[in-house]
């Protein structure tokens, strides 16, 4: 049974509407919402989290329906991007608000506090001034004292776009260790890489609608659309149409340019997503048994955050990802005239 269900949920907020959201976050899972600023990301934690009800469609949390129910009803935690800490209250009170709420006192409400301060590492904070916390710890203040309320699910909004990336490093470990430790977790991001490293289902959203939801592997490898590939880091998608089928190989043709792909959808217009890093460039032919073999122009070198990409101009724009060392050994420069190579497998065609 799924910790969290949205059943065809919509909402309409002023002029703005998310249309048949449909999710399932099992038990103990890291999902992740992704998609662009605006898209209505966060508008879905705040409707799980109660802040806004639907118009249509049904929330389930554990097996019982909270769509319309109160906010104290519903056994969700959710971190805002602002963390709302009580400035007032040192950090051993912000973590045991909740708890005294709930009238827990003693020796039961020192040993969760300090237990919760542990697996965060923020027991040497525990009776400093909220005001003197850097960013990053009032972050781990305000997680601690969400999952004092033991949430069935925890809603993450943008947990990381404030923090440096040491700190991002840090606080992607903390929500990995939560995870596995039987913690269930909706995370939105706008941040494709965020999402790879810590997403087990990943949800994709586009004019307000969640247009491809899968596995790590589904999502980024063999996206539905042109919007998907290009949000999940895809640089190489072209239009085009898929033509005639030699052996089990069929002709795509982009700009002038032939891609052989090897797939068995029928010929009619579509695009096709090749991943950088599946494309070897060389000073001469290869002698290899993969069927794409194009010469081009370098036109352009950036740095990666793995090594460089390399554009080609074969025709079409065809990014490489490359090392540092196949940079220096094949004196990439601009204008410099280079063959791209690549397997038809390794194409991936999608028609319109």
């Amino acid at each position: 049974m799924a910790a969290l269900s949205l059943q065809n949920v919509g909402l309409k907020v002023e002029a703005f509407s998310l249309n048949n959201i449909s999710i399932e976050v099992e038990q103990g899972a890291y999902f992740i919402l992704l998609g662009p600023s605006g898209s209505g990301k966060s508008l879905i934690l705040e409707m799980i989290a109660g802040f806004y009800h639907p118009h249509q469609g049904k929330i389930i949390l554990d097996g019982s329906e909270i769509t319309h129910s109160a906010i104290q009803k519903r056994n969700v935690g959710m971190l805002f991007q602002d963390f709302a800490v009580f400035p007032h209250l040192n950090v051993f009170d912000n973590i045991a608000y909740s708890l005294k709420k709930k009238q827990q006192g003693g020796n039961s409400l020192n040993y969760t506090v300090e237990k919760l301060a542990a697996e965060l590492e923020i027991s040497h904070l525990l009776y400093r001034n909220i005001r003197a916390l850097s960013g990053g710890e009032q972050q781990r203040v305000a997680l601690a004292r969400i999952l004092a309320r033991k949430p069935k699910v925890l809603l993450l909004d943008e947990p990381l776009s404030s923090l440096d990336v040491q700190l991002r490093s840090s606080v992607r470990t903390m929500l990995r260790r939560l995870n596995n430790q039987g913690q269930t977790i909706l995370h939105v991001t706008h941040d494709y890489e965020e999402a790879a490293i810590l997403g087990h289902r990943i949800a994709v959203i586009e004019n307000n609608s969640i247009v491809q939801c899968g596995t790590h592997d589904e999502v980024f490898h063999h996206p539905r659309s042109a919007f998907v590939a290009n949000f999940v880091g895809i640089n190489n998608y072209f239009g085009g149409i898929l033509q005639k089928k030699i052996n089990d190989i069929r002709e795509f043709i982009a700009n002038g340019v032939t891609i052989r792909v090897l797939t068995d959808q029928p010929v009619g217009r579509g695009f096709v997503v090749i991943r950088s890093e599946d494309i070897i460039l060389s000073a001469n032919p290869l002698e290899s048994s993969a069927t794409n073999s194009i010469v081009g122009i370098i036109t352009c070198i950036e740095p990666a955050r793995l090594g460089y990409e390399v554009t080609v101009d074969t025709g079409i724009p065809v990014i490489a990802q490359v090392s540092g060392e196949s940079v220096n050994r094949l004196q990439v420069e601009t204008g410099k005239s280079i063959w791209v190579t690549f397997k038809a497998s390794a194409v991936r065609f999608i028609a319109e």
